[in-house]
């Protein structure tokens, strides 16, 4: 991470200091109380799983995990499914599959919503499983992670691919620890294997994420795991604009992006007046041929405006009060090439929201926010 972006983070993002860091620069309360209660809960629940799926957003690998139930996880079967690989760069992520292998935690990038994917899954949690001698005829799987990395997505495949292989899903029991012995307690789950029966438990633990400083914080914003409302949007994308600044990203778009960079533009079939929020997955009509060309179209001129705002740019991007009259910079050049009439502070926050829904489609290609540790942990 570069010094301007270090030194615009720790002075609180324009402001974002004032959100619960203690004058130390301790944790943040990003979460209301209950998460506490659903994390105790969460250490119980894993008592009963034979195997832990510990899902993850492959674009933080990191910052996604609770730190604190790592000792419990890692005291079970367990593995780290890298979820939403599409949005993760390729190039960077064999680095973290071997990070985490030297680690000794089994790690896969998959796509939750990918059937083929999760049959991978699926296959290695069925031979990790079988590889250990259990005298328990019942084994039980349990999916968990923080918010918005999915675990819903990754669990409705699986009842899919349950239902597939056993179209008649018994109740399953299992001993509970408790003060009447022999007690059984009906839990929910998919069948997923037989001999030994493998159940996946389908209520998802969901974890607390861990938010040791405020660039975590702002990871876990950006990726979505944090409410856009308790960071603000014009915050996350003033973080997002300071990331690709500082990575000479833009720069890296117009290699690769020569043609459509210096201006060659597709005719749209015909005019249609699109919302982003189009991008969003959907299982309804594909987008028509013009969409697709609008969106592209919409992604040049975002990428134009940045790339022509940092190459003007004669200011030092180590210090952080120049990486702010960029920001700003590219926020009106953002807004003409978005096509957002002015109104103030409402036209930054329309500004902010489109900027981040790009991003978090993957139309601004694919990105890797955690910088892989120089050496593994137990190494």
């Amino acid at each position: 991470m570069g010094l301007g972006l270090k030194k615009l983070v720790k002075k609180g993002m324009m402001g974002l200091g004032e959100m619960g860091f203690n004058a130390g620069g301790g944790a943040i309360n990003w979460f209301p109380g209950h998460m506490a209660a659903a994390t105790r809960a969460i250490r119980d629940r894993l008592k009963l799983a034979d195997f832990v799926i510990e899902v993850r957003d492959a674009r933080i690998p990191l910052s996604s995990a609770n730190q604190d139930l790592q000792p419990q996880l890692r005291s079970k079967r367990s593995l780290i499914a890298l979820n939403k690989k599409d949005l993760a760069n390729p190039n960077i992520m064999h680095k973290w599959t071997r990070y985490f292998e030297s680690s000794n935690q089994d790690c896969l990038p998959m796509n939750a919503h990918s059937k083929s994917s999760v049959s991978k899954l699926l296959e290695l949690v069925e031979y990790k499983l079988k590889e250990a001698i259990s005298r328990e005829p019942t084994l039980l799987v349990m999916v968990v992670g923080v918010p918005n990395v999915g675990k819903s997505a990754l669990i409705n495949n699986i009842h899919r691919i349950a239902s597939s292989r056993f179209p008649v899903q018994g109740k399953m029991k299992r001993a509970t620890v408790g003060p009447l012995p022999g007690v059984t307690q009906d839990i929910a789950g998919f069948k997923i294997a037989h001999q030994p029966s493998i159940y996946v438990l389908d209520t998802p633990g969901v974890l607390v994420p861990s938010i040791p400083d405020i660039e975590t914080g702002l990871k876990l914003a950006l990726a979505g795991s944090i409410k856009d409302s308790v960071v603000g949007e014009d915050r996350i994308a003033q973080y997002l604009l300071a990331v690709l600044n500082t990575r000479g990203t833009p720069f890296h778009w117009k290699n690769s992006n020569n043609r459509r960079m210096e201006g060659i533009q597709y005719e749209a079939e015909e005019k249609v007046d699109y919302s982003l929020k189009n991008l969003r997955p959907s299982r309804r009509k594909l987008p028509t041929k013009s969409h697709v060309l609008y969106v592209e179209d919409l992604v040049t001129e975002v990428q134009r405006a940045l790339y022509s705002t940092l190459s003007e740019f004669n200011g030092n991007m180590e210090d952080e009060i120049d990486l702010e009259v960029l920001i700003e910079q590219q926020f009106e050049a953002l807004q003409k090439a978005l096509k957002i009439p002015n109104k103030g502070s409402e036209a930054r926050l329309m500004v902010s929201k489109k900027f981040l829904t790009l991003f978090r489609t993957g139309k601004l290609g694919p990105f890797i926010l955690d910088d892989v540790p120089e050496a593994s942990p137990l190494s």
